[in-house]
């Protein structure tokens, strides 16, 4: 591994670690006395049913399809065996589970739907 890719991965490392805290601060206060429409307003945090992209969800997503734009400049054959995974998760995260999301926020808090 070069110096450069070294650093690269230590940079991405402290990222996702720094990425890991939040998360754990977000799971603590999950843990916390919490009711149906503050657990439904935490959830519209991750994933915002009106802008996906804005949201953890969404964020998530794009990391991935970075990552599998990145795949596609660099598979040897080009036959997408390491790119179309990627392609895939990312979408999954934003179609399936943030779908999914959406339908817990509603069962939560119906009535709180924010205007788009």
């Amino acid at each position: 591994m070069t110096p450069a890719a070294r650093t690269r991965l230590n940079r991405v490392r402290a990222s996702a670690g720094i990425v890991k805290l939040a998360l754990q601060q977000i799971e603590d206060e999950l843990a916390g006395d919490i009711d149906a429409q503050e657990l439904a307003e935490i959830l519209r945090e991750l994933h915002r049913e009106a802008d996906p992209q804005d949201c953890l969800f969404g964020t998530l997503a794009q990391l991935l399809t970075a990552a599998a734009r990145t795949a596609e400049r660099i598979e040897p054959d080009r036959d997408g065996d390491a790119s179309c995974p990627l392609h895939e998760v990312a979408a999954l995260i934003t179609d399936n589970a943030g779908l999914r999301a959406y339908y817990a926020t509603r069962a939560l808090d119906p009535q709180g739907e924010r205007a788009p």
